[in-house]
């Protein structure tokens, strides 16, 4: 469907979220799975889990403007989470796969960011307060996960693979 409105379009890239968020849930077990390092594993498990209530936030949005939360299948994310799995199939040393897999994470979390805090500004000009107070905890909760990888990257994980 080609946005006709402001409004059409907000809810277009509101569904492409929703399918960022259902994807990223149905693969990020995956890559817990392929991590080495404990706290890696821990905080992709837990990320999972936000993310499960993500997109459960998303589709409440989604239905409350009579949307689908099924209409659209993000391309991009799909792609993030392929390359993903290209590094977590193909790294055999545990330390180097667990930093590429937080340089993918982080790919993905930015990915996220990016998309969520337009649609922040977008539903908060269209006048959508709900809409925009919930788009932005998801992103605080994005920017909180993208920090921890960063944390989690730059106190172990790439010193050991280094």
């Amino acid at each position: 469907m080609t946005p006709m409105s402001f409004q059409d379009m907000y809810l277009s890239e509101l569904s492409e979220m929703a399918s960022v968020e259902d994807q990223m849930a149905r693969s990020l077990g995956r890559f817990a799975d392929k991590a080495t390092d404990n706290d890696l594993v821990d905080l992709i498990r837990a990320h999972r889990d936000r993310t499960e209530q993500h997109r459960d936030r998303l589709a409440d949005l989604l239905r409350a403007h009579d949307a689908d939360a099924d209409a659209h299948s993000d391309r991009s994310m799909a792609a993030l989470i392929s390359e993903t799995g290209k590094w977590a199939e193909t790294i055999e040393d545990g330390t180097l796969r667990d930093a590429g897999l937080i340089a993918s994470l982080q790919r993905m979390e930015h990915y996220e960011m990016a998309v969520l805090g337009t649609l922040a500004s977008w539903a908060e000009q269209l006048g959508h307060k709900h809409d925009a107070t919930t788009l932005a905890a998801i992103l605080e909760d994005d920017k909180d996960t993208d920090a921890r990888l960063t944390d989690l990257a730059e106190r172990t994980v790439n010193r050991a693979a280094a």
